[in-house]
């Protein structure tokens, strides 16, 4: 019988330096997991996190593996190189996230209380959270867009930006519920509204480049990303402004951090997180609207 087409398997998904890269983002991932299962242990929101990143992007890094190898990706309604670099950032991001979180609060130099089989258990996951943030970057680092190469969209500099401000996003709005007292002035209600208007567009273009449906609007959607940028640096200028003089300023709030305030429960420490990641989202954006003045969308990749 005839074949009528190339080899069932795709063997370059696990031999070339990316198909390595993912490799070993598999067994770092389950290493890591599987020693904080067994006898490292976790607990509370921030252990939680840590096991949910860890799992999560150990399936979706198998699920990546599969589909390459075997060339089921073929058969999905998505734009899988959009998809697969939005991915990589994604972990990245929350691996060096629960790489920093996970040994912060639950590693410790002595063996009391926790013994010290239980103390190497914790320090072994930390090192291996490590080694898995430099398997997720190493992949960003080999396929982002290199100069004059038709690339996904999500490759791209501008693209890659995307995941990291909406990541930023997720970090504001954490500190917004606990307990930043938002809700005290119009203002900074208004900043909760630029802060939520643009996560949600940064999520929409997200969604439809990893989606391929790009080509399907009735309206060019290079120029309206490029448009969109704009006004996001123009909200976010204003949201720069306005938080910091509500939340710091001795007429509205206080520019000293009050000595009774309980640590971890502090509204003025959530405010001083929102006003930094404020301004570092101010900057993503400003760098994507520059870089997406050197790019096309290619929404068929």
């Amino acid at each position: 019988m005839e074949s009528t087409g190339g080899p069932y398997l795709n063997t370059a998904a696990v031999t070339s330096p990316v198909g390595i890269a993912r490799l070993l983002q598999m067994t770092f991932g389950c290493t890591t997991f599987s020693l904080v299962a067994h006898q490292g242990g976790f607990s509370a929101a921030y252990g939680t996190f840590c096991m949910f990143v860890w799992t999560f992007c150990f399936a979706i890094t198998v699920f990546i593996i599969a589909c390459e190898f075997t060339h089921l990706h073929s058969c999905l309604s998505l734009s899988w190189g959009n998809f697969t670099a939005a991915f990589a950032m994604l972990a990245t991001l929350m691996s060096i996230t629960a790489a920093v979180i996970y040994p912060l609060y639950f590693v410790q130099v002595g063996c009391y209380p926790i013994g010290c089989e239980v103390r190497d258990f914790r320090i072994a996951a930390s090192v291996f959270a490590g080694l898995l943030f430099v398997a997720y970057s190493t992949e960003v680092f080999l396929t982002r867009a290199k100069p004059g190469q038709v690339t996904s969209y999500m490759a791209t500099i501008s693209g890659l930006l995307k995941i990291v401000q909406a990541f930023v996003a997720c970090i504001i709005f954490g500190a917004l519920v606990n307990d930043s007292q938002y809700g005290k002035y119009v203002a900074t209600q208004w900043c909760v509204a630029v802060y939520s208007f643009c996560f949600v567009v940064t999520v929409v273009v997200v969604a439809f480049s990893v989606t391929g449906k790009t080509a399907l609007l009735w309206f060019p959607f290079e120029r309206s990303v490029v448009i969109y940028t704009f006004g996001a640096v123009l909200l976010y200028m204003s949201a720069a402004v306005i938080w910091p003089v509500f939340c710091f300023d001795s007429k509205y709030g206080s520019p000293r951090r009050p000595d009774l305030c309980a640590k971890g429960k502090c509204p003025w420490d959530s405010q001083l997180v929102i006003a930094i990641f404020t301004y570092v989202n101010l900057l993503l954006y400003v760098l994507d609207l520059a870089y997406s003045q050197r790019i096309r969308f290619v929404s068929h990749l």
